[in-house]
């Protein structure tokens, strides 16, 4: 990929204001651990697997900014930054995983003083982006097995590298595809109310040279009832232990969709969106949004001022309307079973 989602510079968090694209590419330069958690509030980084990066190199500012060398006052500090990290954003998973794994570091280095837990904790989130970077490799080579010369994918959202260390888990087996030489093409829904499959997923589409057509959200049914695609494929923010799986809002429609088309429904997530800890989708958490979101829109009134708006950012999908659940360590089907799942 031409550009980098979420990088470690200088002591700072630099990631791309994704609010801004497909306007202008903007980096921003973050050094406080509050204006990160800001940015993942209002979505200027989003995605499972980048939430968790950001997550951790957050709790990494957050050391930084922690000027005590008294280890109990230090740790003590740091686990409100955590917690505070934590409730960013409730749904998904990958943000809590990773937080957890910074929370084992710190625990594991007790006995080390302050400046040197600041280097482990640093050195832990790194590798939290490192590992995401060979876990969508895989991922993609995974995901492009299913994917034939000729096929036409319908996709979600944005699941490409802008929601990630590396180049995605949906979009990431579609860019895996095309460059194996298949000829891909790609429907992508508009994904209202933000908007995130039009600014996002066609401009990452388009700078890579792969065919795409941009739809508004209520015409995929229409696509599919025409014959033009072959799949669906796209990621996701947390999956059940019964393979139930919660992702942007609209997922579930566009599964029942599929199902009565008969064309295969395929989503693609590393395992750290797993959560094997509730049996089924109707534990996960949904995240409510503004309804500013829906009434005005970009800045542009769209609805009375008085209308009361519902705003789910994410719902969930039945594990029967899934052909298969896709991640770095293979190809899942139904009944879906993952006791060999390693997180």
């Amino acid at each position: 990929m031409n550009f980098k989602t979420i990088e470690w510079k200088n002591n700072k968090v630099i990631l791309i204001d994704q609010t801004r694209i497909p306007i202008e590419e903007k980096y921003l330069e973050i050094s406080d651990y509050r204006e990160l958690a800001d940015a993942i509030i209002k979505l200027k980084v989003r995605g499972a697997p980048a939430i968790g990066i950001a997550g951790a190199l957050g709790v990494c500012l957050g050391a930084n900014k922690i000027d005590k060398d008294d280890k109990e006052e230090f740790n003590k500090r740091l686990k409100i930054i955590i917690d505070e990290l934590a409730a960013t954003r409730p749904t998904a998973v990958n943000l809590f995983w990773a937080l957890e794994r910074m929370s084992t570091r710190l625990e594991n280095s007790k006995s080390k003083g302050v400046s040197e837990i600041k280097e482990q904790l640093l050195r832990e989130a790194l590798a939290i982006l490192d590992e995401d970077k060979i876990i969508c490799k895989k991922m993609g080579e995974n995901g492009a097995s299913l994917l034939k010369d000729g096929d036409t994918v319908l996709t979600h959202c944005n699941s490409g590298a802008l929601v990630a260390g590396g180049i995605g888990t949906a979009v990431g087996a579609i860019h895996t595809a095309f460059n194996q030489g298949k000829k891909i093409k790609v429907f992508a829904d508009e994904t209202r109310p933000l908007l995130q499959g039009a600014r996002l997923t066609t401009w990452e589409l388009l700078k890579a040279g792969i065919d795409v057509t941009l739809i508004c959200d209520n015409v995929a049914a229409y696509v599919m009832q025409q014959g033009l695609v072959n799949c669906v494929m796209l990621g996701a923010d947390r999956i059940a232990a019964n393979g139930d799986v919660a992702n942007k809002i609209g997922t579930y429609g566009l599964a029942v969709l599929a199902k009565y088309h008969n064309i295969p429904f395929y989503v693609v997530a590393p395992t750290t969106t797993f959560d094997m800890s509730i049996k089924t989708g109707s534990e996960i958490p949904i995240e409510q949004r503004a309804s500013e979101e829906v009434t005005f829109g970009f800045g542009k009134q769209t609805a009375p001022d008085d209308v009361p708006v519902y705003n789910p950012a994410f719902d969930v999908t039945p594990n029967e309307l899934i052909t298969a659940i896709i991640s770095e360590q293979g190809i899942y089907y139904p009944p879906f079973d993952f006791k060999d799942h390693a997180q």
